[in-house]
């Protein structure tokens, strides 16, 4: 979603991280800034931009096992660039992490994968599509129809997906605004994944089914620096409409807002900063930190008023630059499922 470039703060100096979440807010001198009125060029613009600072192949999955029981996926690969340029070796200025995790009601897997540009080692092609890190791989004839694999050292998924649906575009068009002084990024997600597949779990192998969510973003200054972090929802309700909201919140307590609706035929309605809503209601302690695990969402133009609550309350990413994201439940006015992202949480 919204600057998952949780990584970022690596690649910077070290004042740099008080320029908005982990450095994201810097000045971005040198590399390419997104524009309004965007020209997307697929299959093209699935495969990595050098030019621009920030980017990320950004998955998540609700699904179920054959007894009912819920479980969550994220496999994520994100690139950032200590200079708009791309190199054969070492020398690459491309960098590369990847995240992946299983949730399941009890438990929250987690591993973290790092890589250097130039070597092979991780990348993303178009022809075939192909997206890996290391064994990690999310690949495929094309970006409809690829399979997703991962491995902890407590777990591992080998998934199908192939898309029922087609891209959405968020903001204007894809050119999605994040503060009131104009940052912004390019996003579009496929949010019409159905998947079928494997998880290997430490208590032995779940053959499970269910609906993935993939986010494609790319920046070079994503925040302003008075942001502190966001909150980002990915929800689909049973009626088959589908929402995604996120708030940036500023060092003075308030929030920059913004807001997909997507019908289910894929057309989309954008809503700008305050029309979307969410308040914490119920507050969690992991890992030495307290973070909301419970929110009142409500977009008052599609009657939207619903309470969204995690799954597994202890969804801590404990990875090198750590968050909270997990699978959460959805009752009110309308119900579903969906993932919940929050950063920044100290």
């Amino acid at each position: 979603m919204i600057a998952r470039a949780l990584f970022l703060i690596f690649l910077l100096p070290v004042h740099a991280a008080a320029q908005g979440f982990a450095g994201l807010g810097t000045d971005a001198d040198g590399f390419a800034v997104p524009a309004p009125n965007p020209v997307f060029n697929f299959p093209q613009d699935h495969s990595a931009h050098p030019d621009y600072r920030i980017e990320w192949w950004y998955l998540t999955a609700n699904l179920r096992g054959p007894d009912g029981t819920p479980y969550g996926v994220q496999w994520t690969l994100f690139r950032s660039a200590l200079a708009p340029e791309t190199r054969v070796g070492w020398s690459d200025p491309q960098v590369w992490f990847a995240h992946a995790a299983v949730t399941t009601p009890d438990t929250h897997l987690v591993a973290e994968r790092i890589a250097r540009g130039g070597i092979g080692q991780a990348g993303v092609t178009t022809q075939p599509f192909e997206a890996w890190i290391d064994d990690w791989r999310m690949a495929g004839p094309s970006f409809d129809t690829v399979t997703l694999t991962a491995r902890g050292s407590d777990f591992a998924y080998d998934l199908a997906l192939n898309a029922t649906g087609p891209l959405v575009f968020h903001g204007q068009d894809g050119f999605s605004v994040k503060s009131a002084q104009g940052q912004a990024s390019y996003y579009y997600s496929q949010p019409y994944y159905a998947v079928t597949g494997t998880l290997t779990l430490p208590t032995g192998d779940v053959p499970v089914t269910g609906a993935a969510w993939l986010d494609r973003e790319w920046s070079s200054q994503p925040l302003a620096d008075t942001q502190t972090g966001w909150d980002w929802f990915s929800l689909s309700f049973d009626t088959g409409d589908k929402l995604m909201g996120f708030l940036l919140r500023e060092d003075d307590g308030t929030a920059f807002t913004s807001a997909t609706w997507i019908a289910p035929d894929g057309t989309t309605t954008a809503y700008p900063d305050g029309a979307f809503t969410a308040q914490p209601l119920v507050m969690h302690s992991v890992a030495g930190r307290d973070v909301p695990t419970q929110w009142a969402v409500q977009l008052p133009e599609r009657g939207i008023d619903v309470t969204v609550r995690a799954m597994n309350p202890d969804a801590w990413m404990a990875v090198s630059i750590p968050y909270w994201e997990g699978p959460v439940i959805v009752d009110g006015s309308h119900t579903g499922l969906g993932y919940l992202e929050m950063t920044g949480y100290e």
